[in-house]
């Protein structure tokens, strides 16, 4: 039996994270950045539709984007507080901001259907709605506007 070892986001006290980006673990040439919508365990978790929303368009867009080769995964954590993205170590964090800020406008602007909104794209295209997705990344947009300084460091 080999030996369990913490993974490195249960580490992170989650009483003391606050809405965000964070960098969450570095392995190798991989950057996990922690897309916290929300205060953990605070009572408002995203909704399924929500969050399988914005993974579709976030998703889209982020591969369309400056950053675009580097880009190696987007999706919801399971605790329905934010979101992964994982880049190539090439881009540095201030860039990954600018990047996630830039697909968040983009996405609240967005005009038309909800990409891969198609059953033949999607194994769940009826759980797909964009306006509350659009309401999720302007509230998000608006916590990283509205912070003074991003180190992406959690709270110790």
């Amino acid at each position: 039996m080999c030996d369990i070892k913490k993974i490195e986001s249960f580490k992170a006290d989650h009483d003391k994270i606050e809405p965000g980006i964070y960098i969450s673990r570095i392995d190798g040439d991989v950057v996990t950045y922690d897309l916290r919508t929300r205060k953990p365990n605070a009572g408002e978790y995203m909704d399924n539709i929500t969050m399988h929303t914005v993974e579709h368009m976030f998703a889209t867009y982020v591969r369309s984007s400056l950053i675009a080769d580097d880009v190696i995964y987007f999706g919801p954590m399971g605790c329905q507080t934010g979101f992964y993205l994982l880049v190539r170590n090439t881009v540095e964090p201030q860039t990954v901001l600018s990047v996630v800020k830039d697909v968040l406008e983009r996405i609240i602007a967005h005009k038309g259907s909800v990409f891969g909104a198609s059953r033949k794209e999607c194994g769940n295209y009826q759980n797909l709605a964009l306006q509350p997705c659009i309401d999720e990344c302007r509230k998000y947009l608006s916590i990283l506007n509205n912070k003074s300084e991003v180190d992406f460091k959690y709270a110790e």
